[in-house]
């Protein structure tokens, strides 16, 4: 078992930086997820910590020992690749042997890894199949078969569940996270879904054109979004955005979108005081605007007027798209909602739950 350390990591491939200063401090044993957008320099960061690719500065450590020109067979890591990779002409349970069988390890000491990894993950009686005779969810369960086996210090998962349908997807989102909890070892997992990453990881590294937005739990990245791009991309239906400024009124310090204004409760107008008068974002999740007579208890609410443009019926909830002035955005509501298409109506946004960015540098006000 091994922490991994990314200290002042840079990759380029010319002028483009794929990865800028990445320092993440991976604890042993932990489940640690990066997430961000197709292309921002999530599995390049990755395949440096794998070694298949070269780091063009900075240090990378598994345990105590700096692995910059470790060859990667010899950095004691195990990776699962978005396609399964395995041998057509194989067994199930040479396919989870060969690398065992490269490294001369001795065959009863094989054949108990492979028999203790199909049974961790319930393949035992597919050992004799073939690929081809396998589901994609099995497949994937051999891929991750031949990883256990190895016994590695450190396992990487680059987007494992990609290929897969979404029911298999949730199943195997189950697995990996039980898999995690029972093997106790340091789990690396490249995603760009964020639900995956929500579900699964111990923390979440977000990462946006080569650089790390934001480190934290999986609820503190949701509650406490450090910025825009965080605010934007944790969360789904993603959050709503309104640009706007903060203005005085008597005593009250209001939030003004220009279409509709609501005041930001007292006991937390204090953070904002500095901003009066300054362009600011306003940030507020679908789930924490409401139905005007369904507003959950003890929660302090402004109404906004509103028409319905678009209703989505999910059966355990409504998501509603609605236009005020010039604002569109999306809230979801009790199941029970009698708003229906081209209703005007007013809804009610949580005032407990609100964000508000600096609209020049996109950083959350606190």
């Amino acid at each position: 078992m091994a922490s991994v350390t990314f200290r002042n990591v840079y990759k380029r491939f010319g002028d483009v930086i794929a990865v800028n200063n990445l320092n993440i401090a991976v604890d042993d044993k932990e489940f640690l997820v990066l997430v961000g957008p197709s292309g921002c320099g999530k599995t390049t960061a990755l395949r440096c910590l794998a070694g298949l690719e070269e780091i063009s500065d900075g240090e990378i450590l598994i345990g105590d020992r700096v692995v910059n020109d470790v060859a990667p067979k010899d950095r004691d890591i195990a990776m699962v690749f978005q396609s399964y990779a395995l041998y057509p002409h194989l067994s199930v349970y040479d396919n989870m042997a060969f690398g065992l069988k490269l490294r001369k390890v001795p065959k009863d000491e094989i054949k108990r890894r492979v028999n203790e990894a199909a049974d961790i993950l319930g393949i035992r009686d597919l050992l004799d199949r073939k690929p081809r005779q396998l589901s994609g969810g099995q497949r994937q369960r051999v891929a991750v078969g031949r990883a256990i086996v190895r016994e590695p210090k450190v396992f990487l998962f680059d987007e494992p569940l990609s290929n897969l349908d979404a029911k298999l997807r949730v199943a195997m989102r189950a697995e990996i996270s039980k898999l995690h909890q029972r093997l106790k070892t340091t789990f690396i997992y490249v995603t760009h879904d964020q639900i995956e990453a929500m579900t699964m990881a111990t923390r979440i590294a977000v990462i946006n054109k080569g650089v790390l937005q934001q480190l934290d739990t999986p609820q503190n990245l949701y509650d406490r979004p450090n910025n825009l791009f965080v605010a934007g991309f944790i969360g789904s239906p993603a959050m709503n955005f309104f640009p706007g400024r903060l203005r005085k009124d008597g005593d009250k310090l209001l939030v003004d979108t220009g279409d509709f204004s609501v005041a930001i409760p007292a006991k937390y107008a204090k953070p904002y005081e500095s901003h009066v008068g300054k362009e600011i974002i306003f940030g507020i999740r679908p789930e924490n605007i409401h139905d005007s007579e369904f507003i959950p208890p003890n929660v302090d609410v402004e109404k906004v007027a509103v028409k319905v443009d678009v209703t989505e019926l999910m059966g355990n909830e409504i998501f509603l798209y609605l236009v005020s002035g010039k604002n569109t955005f999306v809230a979801r509501v009790d199941p029970r909602s009698k708003l229906r298409l081209g209703q005007q109506a007013q809804v009610a946004f949580d005032m407990d739950s609100i964000h508000i960015f600096d609209a020049a540098t996109e950083e959350a006000i606190r």
